[in-house]
């Protein structure tokens, strides 16, 4: 991978994690998430 393609992915990433960790509790629940599934998910949009 690129520098250019990394730095993408992480920023990516990172977007992903803040955005549902500001989700509350009960908007995770209703698309079915929990707070521990969220690095999981972000960590799709690093690869």
């Amino acid at each position: 991978m690129n520098p250019i393609r990394i730095a993408k992915s992480w920023l990516s990433y990172r977007r992903t994690l803040n955005e549902l960790g500001n989700l509350s509790n009960q908007t995770l629940s209703d698309i079915g998430v929990s707070r521990y599934d969220i690095r999981n998910i972000a960590s799709r949009s690093f690869r």
